[in-house]
């Protein structure tokens, strides 16, 4: 890990003034006095061959302008917690690994209750490998783009073992960069909101009192990737391209949740938390071999939360497997007085501590012809399903109309991102943007840095002259013809869910308002991950947790990243 630290990439050094390594390598507590040492953590480095080797990519959105960020120090970022990193040796982590490694959360609390590591040591096992990849130019995913100064000594201060504490207590989550902290900035990946501090966001204080460890946030794409046309997913001006632990550059991360999906794949936490429009989760959750969940809305709040859409945005749990995502879900939950969509709803939160194992006998699911009839490993999965019990009703959703789903995007964001700022933003000297109309003034001073890719849908906004009246009648018709594409088949068949392919249909689950499940299904020959995506009516959320928890004890798809094992 030490070399890794100090390996020379780039052209430049850094200069710290750091406790004795000597010291800070070993068990027993660093020396009082300081010296001066030369360390380098991670240097800038000219990414024009990795560009030049995207140019060609068969997915256009694919061919990068640029990997690492233009404006991005990472030392930054890591410096501050580096001497306590440093108190993690190698051959500790490794004794860590089988304990740690792709382990739900029941597993992780057992091993602190029988005393294996303690919830510090769980913290430092995290740090140590984000250290370890995002440091090396040549793994880094871009990802971790901020770390919480204050996560081990808030690990300290934690009980002995987890009795008597939700299930989340303890366990390091990491944050999408448009959710709010107090201590730590919320950009959304913007330069127009690169020094925006806020409080923290309703569903991080519902975390922090469960006893939940804020670890740090992710990369995204910029303004959760309602900013350019056609450009990469997982892109940020502040924080560059992410990249897919499965292929860094062979793969798409998928977006805009790009940083919680990689993160969570290449075990930087125990989970993390994205943000979904429409696909936002659910893309990024496939693509990265992760088990995500778009809830239905109103079940968790969106105070706190940089916004597109009040009407269809929502923040959501992602996760290694099933039993983490809903226990995650359940820790985030709780009536929000200043969300107008928040609801008072209980669900089946106890599903998760049983020790049953679940079956898809005698579930009914319905599967879309046409997905039948093009992917062959939605082809196997069902036959899987039915091989095990499980009544699969093929069907051809009614064609149904989606006009004036961008609109709703345009107008709600027009509204949505003044509210925000006004109502959570803490300091207007730093953030001097009051809405889109500045936000596109302030990319415009300087295009190369700021939008590289453009900034169309923005200007979108701006020329798109829905009336208050008209996204009304929008909002009311698309909601309607979402549950018509899922129910004609739902209350025909009594489907307790129907069965889709990543963030393939979305769309009509995020006007419908409805859950959508997606869980690792396998992996394409050339190694890109696929995922089965599970739907069903409004809060029928432990419902879908039983259907794929099945599932998910059946194919036991998912795999760990080759190079993050």
């Amino acid at each position: 890990m030490e070399n890794t630290f100090k390996r020379r990439i780039g052209i430049s050094l850094l200069f710290v003034s750091v406790l004795l390594i000597s010291a800070i390598s070993c068990k027993t507590e660093p020396k009082a006095e300081q010296v001066e040492e030369e360390v380098v953590l991670w240097e800038p480095y000219n990414d024009s061959a990795e560009v030049a080797a995207n140019s060609e990519h068969k997915v256009k959105r694919m061919r990068y302008k640029l990997i690492q960020s233009k404006v991005w120090d990472k030392n930054e970022t890591f410096l501050p917690l580096y001497s306590e990193i440093s108190k993690m040796d190698s051959t500790t982590y490794e004794e860590l690994k089988p304990l740690i490694l792709e382990q739900d959360i029941p597993s992780l609390q057992k091993n602190i209750s029988d005393k294996k590591f303690t919830y510090e040591q769980l913290v430092l096992f995290y740090l140590h490998r984000i250290y370890q990849h995002e440091l090396d130019n040549g793994t880094t995913l871009n990802t971790i783009v901020a770390l919480n100064p204050d996560v081990l000594a808030e690990a300290r201060k934690l009980d002995a073992t987890s009795k008597g504490h939700h299930p989340i207590y303890g366990m390091p989550i990491l944050l999408k960069d448009n959710i709010g902290t107090s201590n730590m900035n919320t950009t959304a990946g913007a330069m127009a909101l690169k020094d925006n501090t806020t409080d923290n966001a309703f569903i991080v204080e519902r975390l922090k009192e469960k006893g939940a460890l804020i670890l740090g946030k992710v990369n995204l794409s910029e303004w959760a990737y309602f900013l350019c046309d056609g450009c990469p997913v997982g892109y940020s001006s502040l924080w560059g391209q992410t990249l897919n632990p499965y292929g860094r550059r062979v793969f798409e991360t998928g977006g805009s949740s790009s940083g919680s999906g990689t993160s969570v794949a290449a075990n930087y936490a125990v989970a993390a938390v994205g943000t979904e429009t429409s696909g936002s989760i659910l893309s990024p959750s496939s693509q990265n071999s992760v088990v995500g969940l778009k809830p239905t809305i109103g079940l968790l709040s969106r105070t706190g939360i940089v916004p597109i859409s009040s009407t269809l945005d929502t923040p959501g749990p992602m996760t290694k497997n099933v039993v983490d995502n809903g226990i995650l879900l359940d820790a985030m939950m709780g009536y929000d007085q200043y969300d107008e969509s928040s609801v008072l709803t209980g669900w089946e939160a106890d599903w998760y501590d049983s020790s049953d194992s679940y079956s898809v006998r005698g579930k009914r699911f319905g599967a879309l012809n046409s997905l039948m009839e093009q992917d062959s490993i939605y082809i196997t999965t069902i036959e899987k399903i039915r091989e095990a019990g499980g009544i699969v009703i093929a069907f051809d959703p009614p064609e149904v109309e989606m006009d004036g789903f961008l609109n709703l995007l345009n107008i709600d964001m027009k509204n949505d991102l003044p509210a925000y700022i006004q109502s959570q933003v803490k300091d207007t000297q730093a953030v001097s943007v009051k809405g889109v109309a500045d936000v596109v003034s302030f990319n415009n001073l300087d295009t190369l840095v700021r939008v590289p890719y453009g900034q169309a849908r923005l200007d979108g906004i701006l020329s798109d002259s829905t009336t208050a009246e008209g996204l009304i009648e929008i909002k009311k018709t698309l909601q309607q013809n979402g549950r018509i594409f899922f129910n004609e088949a739902m209350d025909a068949h009594k489907l307790d869910a129907i069965l889709s392919i990543n963030n393939y249909h979305a769309g009509y689950a995020a006007v419908a308002k409805y859950p959508a499940l997606t869980v690792p299904m396998g992996y394409k020959d050339n190694g890109e991950p696929i995922s089965l995506t599970f739907i069903a009516k409004q809060f029928q959320e432990a419902k879908l947790y039983e259907l794929a928890r099945a599932f998910e004890e059946l194919t036991q798809a998912r795999k760990i990243p080759e190079d993050f094992k």
